[in-house]
């Protein structure tokens, strides 16, 4: 995992009741997990559950009206 704090991602990983996916920035990478900054708050993925994951662009700006 090259990921470094502050790229934002997507990460699939697996749990006992099935697939998840987090997608926001990440806040720490280490070889045992990854921590990602989500809408819903921070989401630590070990690495053993993790099965992709990718580098994602920033979310589309609205313009202001």
């Amino acid at each position: 995992m090259e990921w470094k704090p502050g790229d934002r991602v997507v990460l699939r990983y697996r749990l006992e009741d099935g697939l998840h996916d987090a997608l926001g920035d990440v806040i720490e990478s280490t070889v045992d997990h990854v921590t990602i900054n989500t809408r819903r708050g921070p989401v630590r993925v070990e690495a053993p559950t993790m099965v992709t994951g990718k580098k994602v662009p920033p979310p589309p700006a609205f313009p202001v009206k």
